[in-house]
């Protein structure tokens, strides 16, 4: 389990280094992550004011953008 989370990290940290083409690995890996996240603060209030970086956010944009373009 902490390999598959790793993996869904690194992709999306190489997406947006420019390490690794943005596609739909990279998407499906930011989606199951910001699951994670919603889970998160749904289950303790200790996480509630964690968001997504500017950085992340921006390439959820760009998802939008592909699917409209």
């Amino acid at each position: 389990m902490i390999e598959a989370d790793s993996n869904h990290y690194q992709i999306v940290r190489d997406s947006l280094a420019g390490e690794r083409a943005v596609d739909e690995h990279t998407f499906a890996s930011l989606t199951i992550l910001t699951e994670r996240l919603e889970r998160l603060k749904k289950l303790d209030k200790t996480f509630s004011n964690v968001t997504l970086s500017p950085a992340v956010k921006k390439l959820k944009g760009q998802k939008n953008a592909v699917a409209v373009g």
